[in-house]
């Protein structure tokens, strides 16, 4: 026996809750400015269209129109396959522990590279053109973070050498 979903009785249906309140929709921004074609070498105005995760968003959040977002969809992918864009951003967590027992903190390029001396006329300079707004704040982590790295990396290196019979790796 078929069920009957209409429970109590009455015939007549409910109106969904949101019937008096309509939504604007956005108006697509890249029809607005006339832009004909979406160029995957304009950085800044791909960023505006990614999350901060490096995900594409969607036409709902943007207000794209189906064309503008499909252009934009693939020159987003253009620009990540020459390297202009991120697949995605690295995000740190704090969480303790993990699968191997070791944290991930310990595990750095030294386990793979081969020992090398360090050098203290060695210096290193970052290169930064991720940040397309300029934030000094996030340069400077970032200097700050290569440069614990590289003393990390001179450390693991000394102690290598210091630790084979011969001295040298």
């Amino acid at each position: 026996m078929a069920r009957n979903n209409q429970r109590g009785g009455s015939a007549a249906r409910r109106a969904p809750k949101d019937l008096g309140r309509r939504v604007k929709k956005k108006p697509c921004a890249l029809c607005r400015d006339k832009v004909e074609w979406v160029d995957y070498k304009d950085v800044p105005m791909l960023r505006k269209y990614m999350s901060d995760r490096g995900k594409i968003r969607s036409r709902r959040v943007t207000g794209n129109c189906a064309q503008h977002q499909r252009a934009l969809a693939q020159a987003i992918k253009t620009a990540r396959e020459l390297v202009l864009l991120p697949y995605t951003q690295r995000t740190v967590t704090e969480r303790p522990g993990g699968r191997g027992g070791r944290d991930r903190a310990e595990r750095t390029l030294g386990d793979t590279l081969p020992a090398v001396a360090p050098r203290p006329d060695l210096s290193v300079e970052v290169l930064d053109d991720t940040d397309a707004l300029g934030d000094a704040e996030t340069e400077e982590d970032l200097v700050e973070e290569v440069t614990e790295l590289v003393e990390e990396l001179a450390e693991d290196a000394a102690a290598a050498g210091a630790g084979t019979p011969g001295g040298d790796a």
